[in-house]
């Protein structure tokens, strides 16, 4: 069985892609990739208050959601959310791991309601004024693969459209020595059940054992290995070049996702 969708809107950002036209410049070979350290902006939507309270994993996820749903031109204040993510804000977990081991032992409000996988989403329904349904997934190098057969079977299983926005940011020392993610980078993607005019074409997923697809770049196929959000690059790139086909991504050990892709524009 297949879960199927139409793709109305892609969003990008992470080392050397400022957004999804600089993304499909490099993966359609038009431009060569230069990767440099990932921009966050300030998220403006959100109120003064809780725009200061934003850690690098917010701004990221809200930026790559912005986009999407931009491209899409779709109001996402009606609009259901996936936010998939493989650990969450690392440079919150580690202010949180170093407060604890002060003799004092204080963990500031602001950090431990920082430290919630859930509060991307949180700051989205904040930012956009979003109330339909979101759910937050982690399955740690899984995370990409996840997040995406979750918002295809909503989009199948209650015939709306679902953004899927997956996510990762680096962690600071000592943490990065055991999770060595070198920088922030996430993919948007905004699924719908119908066609419309901002229809850039479809995907239908099924699992296989194939073995997932690399990247004949050596950068692209660091970047895509490096962080697990970055694991959907082959699936962008078909779109980049404006052509069917099917792509594997990566999953589980065994099993893997076979998307089969029809685009137009």
């Amino acid at each position: 069985m297949s879960a199927f969708a139409y793709v109305d809107g892609i969003g990008v950002l992470g080392p050397g892609f400022g957004g999804w036209p600089d993304a499909a410049a490099v993966l359609n070979g038009e431009n060569a990739y230069a990767p440099t350290a990932t921009i966050l902006p300030t998220p403006q939507l959100l109120p003064p208050a809780e725009r200061r309270r934003t850690g690098r994993v917010v701004k990221l996820a809200l930026a790559v959601a912005l986009e999407t749903v931009a491209r899409a031109d779709l109001n996402p204040a009606g609009t259901a959310s996936v936010f998939s993510s493989s650990g969450g804000d690392g440079h919150n977990c580690h202010e949180i791991c170093a407060a604890l081991a002060e003799p004092s032992r204080e963990i500031s409000p602001t950090r431990f309601s920082n430290s919630v996988h859930n509060a991307a989403a949180g700051y989205w329904s904040i930012a956009t004024g979003a109330m339909a349904p979101s759910n937050v997934l982690c399955a740690f190098d899984a995370s990409f693969a996840a997040g995406l057969l979750e918002a295809l079977a909503q989009v199948s299983a209650d015939g709306r459209s679902v953004l899927m926005i997956a996510y990762d940011t680096e962690y600071p020392a000592p943490l990065h020595d055991k999770r060595p993610i070198p920088d922030a980078f996430a993919i948007g993607l905004l699924l719908s059940p119908a066609r419309s005019r901002a229809s850039l074409g479809s995907i239908a997923a099924t699992l296989t054992d194939a073995v997932a697809e690399t990247l004949s770049e050596p950068a692209l196929e660091s970047l895509r290995m490096a962080i697990p959000a970055a694991r959907g690059l082959p699936l962008l790139r078909r779109f980049a070049l404006r052509e069917g086909g099917a792509t594997v991504l990566d999953y589980l050990e065994d099993t893997r996702v076979h998307v089969q892709i029809e685009s137009w524009r």
